[in-house]
């Protein structure tokens, strides 16, 4: 009788798993993705090749090679140059540049202005884990033609805040905050990109207790200071949690609007993933791709761009390593697929990177040793193969070669008899065809 149970019990939860996996294997819902992916990551290129009279040239080969990706994929680099070993930095850092284009920098103000005025910016400043100085980030990135996104401009968390700033203040925090903000603009406004303005506002409303104390007006305040002072061309973005963005979307959505029709210039929208639960996730119980959609197409009514901004998916556990490769095919497919989505950021590269306790879940793309998991061989795939374009083509009595490949800087390599040339083109998002005219 007792083994019947048990076989019974089994089969119960053997049937819920494929219930719950339903969601995500749907064929609707994978095919829905694989339409999004195609309609808004991809576009049509028009290439004319002339030979050196300006004439058609029939039947040349035409070599298309995509370099780069538009989309932004990235990773923090809290720990660039900081592991215990050259041979875990050079590993570290090798894993970063062949997956990524884009990195989160850390400008915490609790390390870097441990003691008021004394600044760690320089690259040589003092060592503190995870919080290596900003100019050591930024000449690094510069050199590995990495998008720079800095996080973050305000983040009042008692926690995250220097010793020295009285938690409550509010006036004083409103004056230290703008001198803050304008260091950080004359000296990282050119290099650094995106932002994330104002962190966790949300959040700070749930639970202000553990929050410095703010003037009534602190986000407006916050996002009208940022706005005068960085470039028009910098990207400020609004950041929230998990739980926040994905279900009490509407919340933030209000929170947002509340600004933009203050005129108050917020130009994207951050979404944290810390999703610490995997079996829920895999059992169907959170996070959906029905509840990942429906909340991404109500940001979306706000007209910005929508950003992944943090992501963990544990691998603690019996099965933790294939649970979060699946996870991560599934979700990042899912948010590559989002119309309004710009890029996604990975938060620890490397298990042992992360903040206190947050290790304990071992949520690396990498292993203690920078090693790949599944889920960074997982993003390989898609990142540099899947969603990479590579073809051949011929041109055709009008000197044409078309394709269609997805957004980013390409090399066109032109082979006709015994000459070849070289060329640059690029497909651009929001722009239905790309046309280009070379002479070979």
């Amino acid at each position: 009788m007792k083994k019947n149970v048990l076989i019974v019990i089994g089969m119960l939860f053997s049937m819920q798993n494929l219930i719950a996996q339903a969601s995500w294997n749907d064929p609707a819902e994978i095919k829905r993705v694989q339409n999004n992916i195609e309609k808004y990551r991809k576009g049509d290129a028009v290439i004319t090749i002339l030979d050196k009279n300006g004439k058609p040239l029939q039947n040349a080969t035409v070599i298309i090679q995509q370099q780069t990706h538009e989309f932004l994929f990235g990773s923090n680099l809290f720990v660039l140059h900081q592991l215990a070993t050259p041979e875990l930095n050079r590993k570290y850092e090798s894993a970063f540049t062949h997956l990524f284009n884009f990195a989160t920098i850390p400008f915490y103000w609790r390390e870097l202005e441990p003691e008021q005025n004394h600044l760690r910016f320089k690259e040589g400043s003092d060592s503190i884990w995870r919080r290596p100085p900003p100019d050591e980030l930024v000449k690094w990135c510069k050199a590995h033609q990495i998008v720079i996104k800095g996080h973050q401009l305000l983040y009042v968390k008692r926690k995250f805040m220097p010793d020295w700033i009285s938690a409550n203040d509010s006036n004083k925090l409103k004056a230290l905050a703008g001198k803050r903000m304008t260091q950080l603009a004359e000296r990282y406004g050119k290099d650094v990109s995106i932002w994330d303005a104002v962190n966790e506002e949300m959040a700070r409303i749930a639970k202000p207790a553990q929050w410095d104390a703010v003037p009534h007006d602190f986000l407006s305040w916050a996002f009208k200071k940022a706005d005068s002072l960085f470039p028009k061309t910098t990207q400020l973005l609004i950041n929230d949690e998990t739980k926040t963005s994905h279900y009490s979307t509407q919340n933030y959505v209000d929170m947002v609007q509340g600004l933009l029709r203050q005129h108050i210039r917020v130009d994207g929208i951050g979404i944290q993933f810390h999703m610490l639960q995997p079996d829920k996730f895999l059992n169907g119980e959170i996070y959906t791709p029905e509840i990942m959609h429906h909340a991404y197409q109500q940001l979306s009514t706000l007209g910005k761009p929508l950003w992944i901004t943090e992501i963990t998916i544990p691998t603690k556990g019996h099965n933790g390593l294939q649970d979060q490769a699946t996870i991560v095919s599934n979700i990042y497919k899912l948010w590559f697929s989002e119309p309004q989505m710009k890029g996604i950021t990975w938060w620890n590269l490397g298990d042992g990177t992360a903040f206190g306790a947050e290790n304990n879940f071992h949520g690396g793309l990498l292993d203690s040793a920078m090693n790949p998991k599944p889920s960074y061989k997982v993003l390989d795939q898609l990142i540099n193969h899947e969603w990479k374009t590579n073809m051949t083509v011929k041109t055709d009595a009008n000197g044409k070669a078309t394709f269609r490949g997805f957004h980013g800087k390409y090399t066109i390599l032109v082979k006709n008899r015994n000459k070849t040339q070289q060329f640059n083109l690029q497909l651009q998002s929001g722009k239905s065809i790309s046309k280009a005219t070379f002479k070979l």
